[in-house]
């Protein structure tokens, strides 16, 4: 029960981390602006979905909006290619951040 106190606590913090990492990663040009925010975040993530598809080479398979005929295979190699960066990225900085505090 603790960890799920914990778990909502962090996840504002996570969250603006998120958007910080998206937003120096340059995601924000995708929809024409400058930093990614909570509400343009979405459209992001949609926007890049359907491009990476096409770099896949699986948009006729998904041009109505539908992926149910899609492999996880490449459903995951779509989430990953968005996903990846802003995580990877997020864990740099967290250690980063502890690396720093810890000499003081």
């Amino acid at each position: 029960m603790a960890d799920d106190i914990l778990i909502q606590s962090a996840t504002p913090g996570l969250n603006n981390l998120k958007y910080e990492v998206a937003s120096e990663l340059g995601y924000g040009s995708i929809v024409g602006q400058p930093r990614v925010t909570p509400q343009n975040f979405g459209p992001i993530t949609h926007n890049m979905k359907y491009e990476l598809a096409g770099e896949l080479g699986i948009e006729d398979e998904i041009k109505n909006g539908y992926w149910g005929n899609v492999s996880s295979r490449a459903c995951g190699a779509v989430g990953g290619r968005i996903g990846g960066k802003i995580g990877g990225n997020m864990v740099r900085q967290m250690i980063q951040y502890a690396e720093q505090n810890m000499s003081q």
